[in-house]
Formats: C-alpha cells, sequence, structure tokens
C-alpha cells in the first residue's frame, strides 16, 4: 500500500515538472527562485583572475541589436568591456539579468566601461520578445554571426571582462550577483 503512494507523488511531481516544461515555464520559475538566491549575496564573482589573463580577446566579430544595427567588436577597443553571453530558455541567465542591469546603471556614466549582453537563441525574435517589458537597462544584442574563438564557451551564462589593452581579466561559466562593491571596483579600476 505505501509504495502505491509513493508512485503517485512522484507521478505528481512528474506531471508538475512536466506541465512546466511544456509551457515554458520552468526556465521563468528556476530564473526566479535563481535570482532570489543571488539576491541574498550567497553566489558572487570571483575575481581572482583566470589562467586566461594574458590573453588578447578577438575583437572579430559582429553582433545585431535589436533595432537591426550592426554592432562591430573592434569599436570597443581601448575600453574595458563586461560581456555576458546569454539566451532565454537559460534559468540562471535570467536570474543574473536583474543584478547585472543594476550594475550596468551604476557604472553607465564612466565612458571607459562598455556593456554587451549578447543572446545566444536561435531565433533573434525569441530574444527580442523576452527583453520587451523588461525593467532591465543594458545594452543587448544577438549573435546572428556567430562567436569568435574568445566568446567559444561550453556554457551560459558565460561572463568576460576585457581590459582596455585587449586582455581577458575575467572569464567566469555560470551565474553570479555582478553587483556588489568589489565588482564594481574591479571593473572600473580595468
Amino acid at each position: 500500500m505505501d509504495w502505491k503512494k509513493e508512485a503517485k507523488s512522484w507521478g505528481i511531481m512528474a506531471a508538475i515538472v512536466a506541465f512546466l516544461y511544456f509551457t515554458g515555464l520552468l526556465p521563468v520559475i528556476t530564473g526566479g527562485i535563481q535570482s532570489v538566491l543571488l539576491s541574498t549575496g550567497l553566489i558572487k564573482p570571483n575575481i581572482e583572475i583566470p589562467d586566461l589573463k594574458e590573453d588578447n580577446f578577438d575583437y572579430r566579430g559582429q553582433f545585431v541589436d535589436f533595432d537591426g544595427n550592426i554592432i562591430d567588436l573592434k569599436d570597443y577597443k581601448g575600453k574595458t568591456l563586461f560581456i555576458n553571453l546569454w539566451a532565454t530558455w537559460c534559468g540562471p541567465c535570467r536570474a543574473e539579468m536583474p543584478h547585472i542591469s543594476e550594475l550596468y546603471k551604476s557604472v553607465e556614466s564612466d565612458p571607459n566601461v562598455e556593456f554587451l549582453m549578447i543572446g545566444l537563441d536561435n531565433d533573434i525574435e525569441k530574444s527580442r520578445k523576452f527583453l520587451n517589458g523588461k525593467s532591465w537597462t543594458f545594452p543587448t544584442a544577438h549573435a546572428s554571426y556567430g562567436l569568435n574563438r574568445s566568446l567559444q564557451s561550453e556554457a551560459i551564462p558565460t561572463t568576460l571582462v576585457i581590459n582596455p589593452e585587449g586582455k581577458i581579466v575575467f572569464y567566469q561559466q555560470g551565474m553570479s550577483n555582478f553587483n556588489t562593491p568589489e565588482f564594481r571596483d574591479f571593473l572600473i579600476s580595468q
């Protein structure tokens, strides 16, 4: 008799997960939960410079912003550049976006710091629709032309910071709350 209750419980949980998955609500809910987790301050970026700190960033590449304009990476040479690779189906990407938006707002007046949030969905319209109506503020683009070698990653979200000399000074795969005083100081000090 107990195994029937157990099977029924597992069946109900599986049905809920399937419902959330097939309705597209699963990344929304997991992203919301993860964003709350990020708000606690428990998950912060590790500012220790990775082994690839001496790698030169590849400025070859173009993207399309959501107004149809071409964005050329070479236009960011000589600036500190914060890049985040994301997709609409990625819960952790959704979770960190409000925090990245707050970080962007706190440094957007600095003429030496640039942001570029690059959507990786196959369909640019999906990325555009996702961002419509959001209160987030940051420059966004779509990887319509693909990614160069410096932006290749095995996971998303992936975040990079490139200093004005073109060196990758920060690289992280996975979500984080970048809106911390330490990370803001790190970004500005490049």
